[in-house]
């Protein structure tokens, strides 16, 4: 079994990390560099970045940030918000990064899937996907896709997004459940489960971590390949340490 991966997210507004509940209520907490390097010194495998006002305020995403981050961390990371075309990407990863992650972009113009993976290869490429339940039967998986921090839906159906994702050349899915994300109450397994079973490359899972437990089984029943927190962390509830030390005693693999 190949290494299960714990992943932090930093959502960034400001040049301040921020956190809220299905996208609400967010309450400001640090600066993302230097809570970069202390996650990296702690032991965490990767992070995430997402500037979650680039888009809606119509500008690139902030490239300096990207690069003071790569100048204090060693381990991969990926940066999403604001990426706008083909170019963007490759600004990104000049400054340091290893991953863009194209979320509404890629609803709107999945070409820019297919071109990034040529241009930087598809491991270079995350699909970002926001996911609420749904009892239309317009979505046979349950789940409808939703953009803009899951205020507008987009008419398609999760499943069949990273099924087409995949085949465009996505080299990996970061799946976020908006029903669960920032409740800390478990991540959406059956979500997690029907995509991670669709698709031939990784899946992370987001939204909803609040426990060691909740990782262990969305790594498990949920068949992800890595899981993302971000709650249970910037509060201070748990360590990465902690985390990983669980991960290990449930016998699954991971770096420690």
């Amino acid at each position: 079994m190949l290494t299960k991966r714990l992943i932090i997210c930093l959502d960034v507004r400001n040049r301040k990390v921020t956190k809220g509940v299905k996208f609400a209520g967010n309450v400001d907490l640090g600066d993302p560099v230097q809570m970069a390097a202390q996650y990296y010194r702690d032991g965490v495998d990767e992070l995430v970045f997402y500037d979650i006002m680039a888009s809606a305020e119509n500008r690139p995403i902030d490239i300096g940030m990207v690069r003071d981050v790569a100048r204090e961390v060693f381990i991969p990371f990926s940066v999403g918000g604001g990426i706008r075309n083909l170019e963007d990407m490759r600004e990104v990863l000049l400054a340091g990064a290893e991953k863009v992650s194209v979320n509404s972009l890629a609803v709107r113009n999945p070409g820019i899937i297919r071109d990034g993976a040529r241009a930087f290869g598809n491991q270079c490429v995350v699909l970002g996907m926001d996911a609420r339940r749904s009892a239309d039967p317009k979505y046979p998986s349950g789940y409808e896709v939703v953009i803009q921090g899951g205020r507008t839906p987009v008419g398609k159906d999760a499943v069949a997004w990273a099924i087409e994702a995949e085949k465009i050349g996505a080299g990996e899915i970061c799946l976020n459940s908006i029903d669960a994300d920032g409740t800390k109450v478990g991540y959406d397994l059956e979500l997690t489960r029907k995509v991670s079973e669709a698709v031939g490359i990784p899946v992370i899972a987001s939204g909803g971590a609040g426990t060691p437990q909740h990782l262990m089984d969305v790594l498990t029943v949920g068949k992800a390949d890595a899981a993302l927190v971000a709650s249970m962390v910037h509060y201070g509830t748990y360590t990465v340490g902690a985390i990983k030390s669980e991960m290990a005693k449930a016998g699954l693999p991971v770096r420690i």
